[in-house]
């Protein structure tokens, strides 16, 4: 058991992470089964070999696994859809752990989200399984807690935003808030993902500039189009909908590929929350925040460096 533990780096950052997202994760398994926690532990097994694997090639007998990989695979899973098969979550953590952070040198090197680059490859690789199958949530106590998986629901209409954009229907907002809805092991609950968001601003785990300017920008923005004629989906609806909020709280807020530097932060926020618009509303893809956090995620590093020369330039004509 030490010498378990001892293969770990322990990072008291990323354990606040996981506290926070604990709620989510006793949600998701309450509304579609005790499956969730067998998917996690595919999933948080895979990804822990991938990178040892790959940080024992790289330092050797010394190498350890950082407390973060738990972090990218309950991230990871918490995105997935709850009847989504075990292989297709597999070679999703698998590529996200390797290609997404171990390529890149190991823990603080990478410059993307590892378990977007996860998710992003099965989403376009596997469209049937990502896009198609939804459970229907247990919707009386105890639910899942006590039973496998919710029934699979083969309508590509099952959760609201997909609902809406063939039907025109708006699901209730309550439902929409507290999470009793079909969609992704995650991203159901509004109420526990702004609670999350809460504290990990709190325990300054996550920079509020970066959430703030994400959610702001996309609620500006889609108020404008609404109001506007542009698009159909009402500003409350879009944020409530899909997986945007709990993009915008974990993944935009990664420590290491997101900027440094705080009017960095906002630029980046304003670029995700926009561009995850603009792809929800105008292109075939229903939630447009994982390509959104991707794509700026590749421009941090321009980010970053002119604001850093705008800021000098300004000190030497002051």
């Amino acid at each position: 058991m030490n010498k378990i533990k001892d293969s770990f780096l322990k990072q008291k950052m990323m354990t606040r992470v996981l506290i926070s997202l604990l709620p989510i994760l006793l949600l998701s398994i309450y509304l579609f089964g005790l499956r969730t926690l067998v998917l996690l532990a595919v999933v948080s097994i895979t990804g822990i070999l991938c990178e040892y694997g790959i940080m024992r090639l790289i330092n050797g007998p010394k190498a350890k696994v950082s407390e973060a990989v738990l972090v990218t695979c309950l991230l990871f899973t918490l995105t997935l859809p709850p009847s989504v098969p075990y292989w297709v979550a597999m070679v999703g953590i698998a590529f996200g752990v390797v290609f997404g952070k171990c390529v890149f040198g190991g823990f603080g090197k990478n410059i993307f989200n590892p378990a977007l680059v996860g998710r992003c490859l099965i989403y376009v690789s596997f469209p049937a399984h990502m896009t198609i199958a939804w459970s229907k949530p247990f919707s009386s106590f105890p639910g899942g807690l006590i039973r496998w998986s919710g029934s699979a629901d083969a309508l590509t209409s099952a959760t609201p935003m997909l609902t809406f954009n063939k039907d025109g229907i708006v699901t209730d907002y309550l439902r929409l808030f507290l999470g009793n809805i079909a969609g992704s092991l995650g991203e159901t609950s509004a109420l526990l993902i702004i609670i999350a968001a809460i504290y990990l601003i709190a325990t300054k785990t996550a920079s509020w500039k970066i959430i703030v300017s994400t959610i702001g920008s996309f609620a500006v923005l889609s108020t404008i189009l609404y109001f506007t004629g542009a698009i159909q989906t009402d500003p409350l609806f879009s944020l409530l909908s899909g997986g945007f909020l709990f993009a915008a709280v974990f993944m935009a807020t990664d420590p290491i590929s997101a900027p440094k530097q705080d009017t960095s932060k906002i630029i980046y926020g304003i670029l995700i929350g926009s561009v995850a618009l603009i792809i929800r509303s105008y292109s075939l893809f229903t939630e447009g925040i994982m390509f959104a956090v991707l794509i700026v995620n590749a421009f941090v590093p321009l980010i970053e460096r002119n604001v850093k020369s705008f800021k000098n330039r300004k000190k030497v004509t002051a």
